[in-house]
């Protein structure tokens, strides 16, 4: 599949089939993480795989009771190591780091005919406990991850004309 096909394809997939994903697709998964491209190439994260369906529960219930991520057979917690590193430009690199990371297990889930849908509305404390991640660290997203139930509609963006400036900011 090229690129531009699974960034097209893409979408955030809220129903999920109750059939379990080969090791060898999540694994591919993992795979693109790995080879995101992080700060100074420190790569100062952990990637949870959640097949268990109690603490998939308990991950939905943290997550502002979002029921679909228990239904996905695989939940993936992505954990910043080093919250406290700043980049130069003022930006915690560990929230960057994982972004990209996750944007690539995305993108791979497509081209496996897998869905995913991006979780960040969910209780740091409450994940942490379910996962026993540190406090020192922070979770930055839940990755439901499964095959898709239904396709979802494409939703409408904006144009390149109204998000892209050429040489200084225009409002």
């Amino acid at each position: 599949m090229e690129v531009k096909q699974a960034i097209q394809e893409r979408r955030s997939v809220r129903s999920y089939e109750k059939r379990e994903v080969p090791e060898e697709k999540i694994k591919r998964v993992l795979e693109a993480a790995r080879l995101a491209p992080s700060a100074s190439n420190r790569q100062l994260w952990k990637f949870i795989v959640v097949r268990d369906q109690k603490r998939r529960r308990e991950l939905a219930q943290a997550a502002s009771n979002q029921n679909f991520i228990a239904e996905a057979s695989v939940v993936i917690a992505a954990v910043g190591l080093n919250p406290s590193h700043i980049m130069h430009c003022g930006v915690p690199s560990y929230a960057v780091d994982l972004a990209i990371a996750v944007d690539h297990m995305t993108l791979i889930a497509v081209e496996e005919n897998l869905g995913t849908c991006w979780i960040g509305d969910f209780s740091q404390e409450e994940v942490k406990e379910i996962l026993n991640i540190p406090e020192k660290y922070k979770v930055v997203a839940l990755l439901p991850l499964g095959y898709p139930a239904d396709k979802p509609k494409v939703k409408s963006r904006r144009s390149l004309k109204e998000i892209v400036c050429y040489e200084t900011f225009i409002e």
